[in-house]
């Protein structure tokens, strides 16, 4: 996340922290509850707008969003063998619209407006709660998300080389290793930065 955020000063930058984060629950919680193609463009419609407000370049943008259009390049089928292609369309709908918001979240929000949104939200409960690590939790996920997103890009990328992109055990197992590597090498992070106690 912190390679991610884009510098800029409008609405979207402007808005607090939490605020932001209610919305995007908010806003994916109701994109999972659509149920017409129409809503779904609707709804891409308005988060392609809000990349507009906040001057989000296309590149930035489509290195977010890009790699999880590998991974529908295999869900998809699979959903639409057992559900139909309607259902798996809105699916893969939902998923990027989905996480274009999530991506918008992190290219107009600073890991430490995070922390700090996290801690005004837990103050109250500082007694019980360790605000710190749960903010620094909530923004290692929002980090990961498009972490192993660009992992499963990289590990579709190999499989076309090698010449076995109809294996899926070819997929799954260099993705789970290569995410377990990634978290570890965070966990080294952290440890070397004192927040192993």
């Amino acid at each position: 996340m912190i390679g991610l955020y884009h510098p800029g000063s409008s609405i979207v930058h402007r808005t607090p922290t939490l605020l932001k984060l209610l919305l995007l629950s908010v806003g994916v919680t109701a994109v999972g509850l659509l149920g017409q193609p129409r809503q779904l463009l609707v709804a891409l419609g308005v988060v392609f707008v809000l990349y507009i407000v906040a001057g989000i370049p296309p590149r930035p943008a489509w290195e977010q969003i890009g790699p999880i259009l590998w991974i529908l390049v295999i869900v998809v089928p699979l959903q639409a063998l057992f559900a139909g292609w309607t259902t798996a369309g809105m699916m893969a709908g939902r998923l990027v619209v989905a996480v274009a918001m999530a991506a918008l979240f992190t290219l107009t929000t600073t890991v430490t407006a995070v922390l700090e949104g996290f801690q005004a939200l837990l103050h109250p409960f500082r007694r019980w709660i360790d605000a710190d690590r749960v903010g620094l939790l909530v923004a290692l996920t929002l980090r990961c998300i498009p972490l192993v997103a660009e992992i499963v890009a990289e590990v579709l990328e190999a499989r076309r080389a090698r010449g076995t992109q109809g294996s899926l055990l070819a997929l799954a197992v260099p993705v789970v290793v290569r995410s377990l590597y990634a978290a570890d090498a965070i966990g080294e992070a952290l440890v070397a930065r004192g927040l192993d106690d």
